[in-house]
């Protein structure tokens, strides 16, 4: 036999004698009492509190054990098993006696379990062991659940002092997973509470909520200031998302149920700009600039949601194109990319509220209810892409070249389109006859190719007296749809004389098109 043995044959001898052994024998013991104080129940050896009595000490006595051989033996994993199987015992004594057996009151239950974490978070911290800590606060904030307390002001303030203690946990032994193990736990109990506060007025619920919010809210920045990184940790990120929208959803559907429809709007305000303040303030601080950026983005999302629910008709579409202003701008003056995507998203908004409220697409077929509040609409959402696209900051990256000009055309695209779509309603809804509600009017449609051949040639022609190969494009295309249109829609549907008048109009100006295009091109060649 060799004198010595690798380092992989020890790994695995220390992983099979010095931590499985140990974690499998404290399980086998817990499940040795639970079997015990089954077999007694189920032939009748003890009564109810004698069981309940025996489950307390047993655990309690593997507590004992692990603190005994930690101060004989140091911190060795059969410590550690004992003490964890143990707290795990005494939890689950604690709910015999409250919800099984009812011998103590729920508010007696959630005291011993609070107590029972208080021991276990002692000696998660002074051990720094993380499944001791997990198994005693986890446990203190699911008590609660554990023994079918009620939903009252009590259990949740219990559940709150356990809260703060899994926040100073986690800031001082950094263990990052404790918020959002803790948030999974807490949130749902919190929801409920305010459920049942429905008949109890609404300003201490909420002020509840505020506060839960800032406890989440603290344990996930603190950490990035306890542990201060440039990359953005998805648990930090996930927490912070989640915790806004628990801030924002549960106060709005508060006061929303209770009859408060401008104050559900106000709160949802009210989040926004605590989330946007905050983020401001975060970005003069040394934790990462990511997890500002993403407060002040939370921020930006509940005030567009606000929008939403305070405005409606053209107001919201201007209120959600200005936002894609100032984030553009925003954009131009940080070189925050997700601003970027911020604009693209709230134009996105405004264009589906256009098409779906005040210019649906069959606007072209038969005209607008309201020609004013839909020239307004898309008027602000044209203009606000284009002053988008002006602002984009240009790329600190040569690779991110190509994606910033696939980001500015588009939003050209977007803005140029409006403007067509609008002259487009407009000459639809003005030259439409009064009989012809239930079809297209027939000058409307010959106006309306015109129109569309009249600008695809302007762009073209402009595009070639100035060398912009995107506005020839553009031309192209709206020609393109100004052909389709003549030959599958007028043909088909105008009477006679219009249709003539359709396909005139059509040749005659892409003939100009055609020999315009050649002869300044042929100018364009001999001049270089």
């Amino acid at each position: 036999m060799p004198a010595s043995r690798s380092v992989r044959d020890l790994d695995l001898e220390e992983l099979l004698g010095g931590r499985l052994l140990a974690w499998v024998g404290g399980l086998a013991v817990l499940l040795g009492i639970v079997f015990f104080v089954a077999t007694a129940i189920r032939r009748g050896w003890i009564d109810e509190p004698t069981r309940v009595l025996l489950a307390f000490l047993g655990s309690g006595g593997l507590v004992g054990l692990g603190l005994y051989l930690f101060s004989r033996q140091g911190g060795t994993e059969a410590a550690l098993a004992a003490v964890a199987a143990g707290l795990a015992g005494l939890y689950a004594s604690d709910l015999a006696a409250t919800r099984l057996y009812d011998l103590v009151s729920p508010l007696v239950g959630l005291t011993s379990a609070g107590m029972i974490g208080a021991l276990g978070t002692a000696i998660a911290i002074r051990w720094q062991a993380r499944i001791v800590g997990a198994l005693a606060i986890l446990g203190s904030i699911a008590s609660p659940i554990l023994v079918r307390a009620e939903t009252s002001g009590t259990t949740v303030a219990f559940m709150a002092i356990a809260l703060v203690a899994a926040v100073g946990v986690l800031l001082w032994q950094r263990w990052d997973w404790l918020a959002a193990a803790a948030f999974l736990l807490s949130a749902p109990q919190l929801v409920a509470w305010l459920e049942d506060t429905y008949d109890d007025g609404f300003a201490i619920p909420l002020a509840v909520l505020f506060a839960f919010w800032a406890l989440y809210a603290a344990a996930a920045v603190g950490y990035e200031l306890r542990v201060p990184t440039e990359e953005l940790r998805t648990s930090s990120a996930m927490l912070l998302l989640a915790d806004a929208l628990l801030l924002a959803g549960g106060g709005w559907v508060m006061l929303n149920d209770r009859g408060h429809g401008e104050a559900a709007t106000a709160w949802v305000v009210g989040a926004a700009f605590v989330h946007i303040v905050g983020g401001g303030f975060a970005f003069r601080q040394r934790m990462s600039r990511e997890i500002a950026a993403l407060v002040i983005a939370v921020g930006i999302g509940l005030s567009g949601v606000a929008l939403g629910l305070a405005l409606d008709g053209p107001a919201l579409v201007v209120g959600w194109s200005a936002e894609a202003a100032i984030l553009a701008w925003v954009a131009a003056r940080t070189g925050e990319r997700r601003a970027v995507i911020g604009t693209l998203a709230f134009l996105a908004l405004a264009a589906g509220h256009i098409v779906t409220i005040e210019a649906e697409p069959d606007a072209l077929y038969r005209g607008v209810g309201d020609l004013g509040r839909a020239v307004i609409a898309i008027l602000v959402f044209a203009i606000a892409s284009l002053v988008a696209a002006r602002l984009l900051p240009e790329p600190k990256a040569r690779e991110d070249s190509g994606r910033h000009r696939d980001v500015r055309m588009l939003l050209e695209i977007a803005g140029a389109a409006g403007l067509v779509y609008l002259g487009s309603i407009a000459i639809v809804d003005v030259t439409r006859e009064a009989d012809s509600a239930a079809g297209p009017g027939q000058t409307p449609q010959v106006l309306l190719s015109a129109y569309w051949s009249l600008v695809g040639v302007g762009a073209l022609l402009f595009g070639l007296f100035r060398g912009v190969r995107r506005f020839r494009m553009a031309g192209f295309a709206l020609l393109a749809a100004a052909i389709a249109k003549v030959f599958l829609f007028d043909l088909s549907t105008l009477d006679s004389i219009y249709r003539v008048l359709s396909f005139v109009a059509l040749g005659l100006l892409l003939l100009v098109a055609a020999f315009a295009y050649q002869r300044i091109e042929a100018r364009v060649g001999e001049e270089t």
